[in-house]
């Protein structure tokens, strides 16, 4: 986490560009200030659509945010995300902003015509101007954080997940919440936090929406609340963004060792079902379709060895096929299977494939010819 923190502004430069530009709103009738950030991979990837974060409160919650994004996905343990912050740093604009009704607890005015901005126009002209993938955050502080959550009140709601950094809530909000969340129709992530040091006034409803929200029970919800010990209303902020994105993509990250160890080894079988599974999760709930990773190719080729399970290189070979088409994984994998179930001669036969398609990993034509070699030097003379 300490490292996390450290590096969140190191350069954020070196991993991708941001932009500030007006936004003429008609909703609003008047000019917004947006910050736009880029992945490093945008211009270089064309067919590649990217989640998008829409933060309230960018004037200072972008940099903090971007740096994490960016930094996760240096390591490839985050997606790259689209990242969009709304500056509300004029007088009185985030609260004029988040207005709303005191007696039915709904956006209200100035607060009613922002939301149309965000939902109306805002978020239909980033998804035709740019590359944005299915899943879609929004976040805030205090004020903003608790106005971030009449979204869920509509019966679909258009975000994805919420990130709630020590909310201001409206009334009735620690109950409205919950029920609505206890009726979803699709996955939402929803994450919220609060600190010991943190605006007393605050803390008693965020305790309260905490507790019925542990009473919910439908399937449908990711919940993670976070009440952090040493920290005050703005440090909380730091310590929260990064539980609350890698509480969100935690389907996104590769496989590790410990659920190489604790789930796929100790499987009696199916280790290729398990990889599918876990890719279809992440296309399922976060809207991404990413090519299957190579080293979660080599995991479970791994158990596959470890658990002598051999006929299942073949299964592993056909996605690998599908999902790394030029690559020489697919005939190595099928050319393994031969090798581990005997056939010396099919396993010649396919390593010598391989050998004339790209590289990939650690796997390289120099290792194919090798391979081809021992397996030629097992077959039996006529």
């Amino acid at each position: 986490m300490k490292q996390i923190l450290l590096l969140l502004f190191f350069s954020i430069s070196v991993f991708s560009q941001k932009t500030t530009q007006p936004f003429e709103s008609k909703k609003l009738g008047e000019n917004r200030e947006i910050t736009i950030g880029l992945p490093a991979s945008y211009e270089k990837n064309p067919n590649k659509r990217y989640p998008i974060l829409i933060l309230l409160d960018g004037d200072y919650l972008f940099d903090p945010f971007f740096g994490a994004l960016n930094y996760g996905a240096y390591w490839d343990d985050l997606p790259e995300t689209i990242v969009v912050g709304i500056n509300q740093n004029k007088k009185d604009e985030r609260t004029e902003d988040s207005n709303y009704d005191e007696i039915e607890g709904v956006p209200s005015g100035k607060g009613a015509q922002f939301f149309e901005f965000i939902g109306g126009e805002l978020l239909p002209y980033l998804e035709k101007k740019y590359r944005v993938a299915p899943f879609r955050i929004i976040a805030g502080h205090d004020t903003t954080a608790g106005y971030l959550n009449f979204f869920l009140y509509k019966d679909s709601p258009i975000f994805n997940a919420y990130i709630s950094l020590s909310p201001e809530l409206a009334p009735e909000m620690e109950n409205r919440i919950p029920e609505k969340l206890s009726n979803l129709k699709q996955p939402v992530f929803y994450y919220q936090s609060t600190a010991d040091g943190d605006v007393k006034k605050l803390q008693a409803p965020i305790k309260k929406l905490d507790e019925n929200l542990k009473q919910v029970t439908n399937p449908l919800l990711n919940y993670k609340f976070d009440y952090f010990k040493g920290a005050s209303h703005y440090s909380l902020v730091l310590n929260s963004i990064p539980n609350a994105l890698y509480q969100f993509f935690d389907s996104y990250k590769p496989i590790s060792s410990t659920e190489y160890t604790d789930k796929i080894a100790i499987l009696p079988a199916g280790y290729v079902d398990y990889l599918t599974a876990k890719y279809d999760l992440l296309s399922k709930n976060l809207g991404l379709n990413i090519p299957i990773r190579v080293n979660d190719f080599k995991a479970i080729e791994a158990a596959i060895l470890k658990n002598k399970a051999y006929p299942e290189l073949e299964k592993l070979a056909v996605i690998a096929r599908k999902n790394h088409p030029k690559s020489m994984l697919s005939d190595y994998e099928l050319g393994l299977m031969y090798e581990k179930t005997g056939d010396s001669k099919k396993a010649a036969k396919q390593y010598q494939n391989a050998s004339q398609l790209d590289e990939i990993g650690a796997l390289t034509k120099d290792m194919m010819f090798q391979k081809f070699d021992e397996m030629q030097g097992l077959i039996p003379k006529k």
